[in-house]
């Protein structure tokens, strides 16, 4: 595999400054230089299924779950129900505490949910522990 054709993180973000904090914070821990944006849910759906996808699959998907066109909770439903992306660790990262999204989220098999903190430090430190797990600790299946 050649290097521009690595796509370690899919990122499912709308916003663009969370967007950004989330991707210099991976990059500043050196847990990755190659991270794909899709700004909502369907634009996600459409990098992994579409007519075009992404080179090769991610080896993590960091996924909001307020999103326009299709949520978040849409997007992880097909990516647990389609073997081709069934075992890509799926991260929420959302503002999000209801239990009730905690709860349905796990029951579709996302791998861990987390709130996003308010504060900038803590934002970036919880970015940076996610990375260092999913991206250098955990294996998943090829």
């Amino acid at each position: 595999m050649k290097p521009h054709e690595t796509v370690e993180v899919l990122l499912v973000e709308d916003n663009p400054a969370d967007a950004e904090l989330t991707i210099r914070a991976l990059q500043r821990n050196n847990l990755t230089n190659n991270v794909v944006v899709a700004r909502d849910g369907a634009e996600a759906l459409d990098l992994l299924f579409g007519s075009n996808p992404l080179p090769v699959r991610p080896r993590l998907i960091l996924l909001d779950l307020k999103l326009p066109r299709v949520d978040g909770l849409a997007v992880l439903r097909h990516l647990k129900s389609d073997p081709r992306t069934k075992t890509i660790p799926v991260v929420v990262l959302t503002s999000s505490d209801h239990d009730r999204d905690v709860v349905e989220s796990h029951q579709l098999g996302v791998n861990s949910y987390i709130v996003k903190p308010v504060e900038f430090d803590k934002f970036v430190r919880s970015v940076a522990e996610v990375g260092m797990y999913w991206l250098l600790l955990n294996r998943v299946p090829a």
